[in-house]
């Protein structure tokens, strides 16, 4: 996966106790979802297409579909955003027969806010599988990148911080207005 140059900013946020954090968080979506995002905001669990083709395919099959609510996940990277953009626009590709590219949105919380971004210690069971496994090879790219050691982590014994800081993962469990997010452009 090949990120434009200007959302490579690792380099600049990486050091060994892993990425640096400051009041700007980022998420990584496809271009199908910005318009909605900019009129309804970021929504826990958002992609309303997914879920409905999920559901179809579920009552198809002669299953039920249980909806979860997922929180919106956040990075303190670019880079990391970017990454998970391009799952995006993988996973609705499969779906859907739209051209959609990935897209980064900037979230700048209101300092009465902040403090609901959390590490995402729940992402544990996400690294377990194959797809995990690639962002984890990822993430240790970027530290050997920026000239440092990747991180080992056990991902059922890590502390909690280790998520946001080793790995860049974070989330808020409300939904984000409109008004404190916006896209950043390639």
């Amino acid at each position: 996966m090949s990120t434009p140059a200007e959302f490579q900013d690792s380099k600049q946020l990486l050091s060994e106790d892993g990425f640096a954090t400051g009041d700007v968080w980022y998420h990584g979506t496809s271009s199908g979802l910005v318009a909605s995002i900019q009129l309804e905001g970021l929504k826990r669990s958002g992609d309303k297409a997914m879920k409905q083709a999920a559901k179809q395919t579920m009552a198809t099959i002669g299953n039920n579909f249980t909806e979860s609510f997922e929180p919106v996940f956040l990075t303190q990277s670019k880079e990391l955003a970017y990454y998970w953009a391009q799952l995006a626009v993988r996973n609705r590709s499969v779906r859907f027969e739209a051209e959609e590219q990935p897209a980064i949105l900037e979230v700048k919380l209101p300092e009465e806010l902040k403090a609901g971004v959390r590490p995402d210690v729940g992402a544990a069971g996400l690294l377990m599988v194959k797809e995990g496994e690639a962002y984890m090879a990822y993430v240790a790219g970027l530290f050997e990148n920026a000239g440092l050691t990747a991180p080992q982590i056990d991902l059922m014994k890590a502390d909690r911080m280790e998520y946001l800081n080793k790995l860049g993962m974070a989330y808020y469990d409300k939904d984000i207005p409109t008004e404190y997010v916006s896209e950043v452009s390639a």
